[in-house]
């Protein structure tokens, strides 16, 4: 004996399309690609109580813009596919 499940699938709606490859796209177009972060500051020698060097502080700075600019990349990437809202 088999059990075949049914599936009810609405008609007219709009659907994420599953493209090869698991990629998410909406009406036919894909986010670009967004690079790997790299993380460039080098913080050897900081310890409780030790100041850091104005160099080091600025290598943070340019980490935490490249995490902001990533994060944005991705969250505009999930609204132009309909998983998150646009602001």
């Amino acid at each position: 004996m088999s059990y075949n499940a049914k599936v009810y699938m609405k008609q007219g709606g709009d659907e994420l399309v599953v493209d090869t490859g698991g990629k998410i796209t909406a009406a036919g177009t894909q986010a670009d690609t967004i690079a790997n972060l790299t993380i460039t500051a080098n913080l050897a020698g900081i310890d409780t109580g030790t100041d850091m060097t104005a160099a080091q502080a600025a290598a943070l700075g340019v980490d935490l813009a490249a995490i902001a600019t990533k994060l944005n990349a991705v969250l505009k990437a999930l609204e132009d596919v309909g998983i998150l809202a646009s602001e």
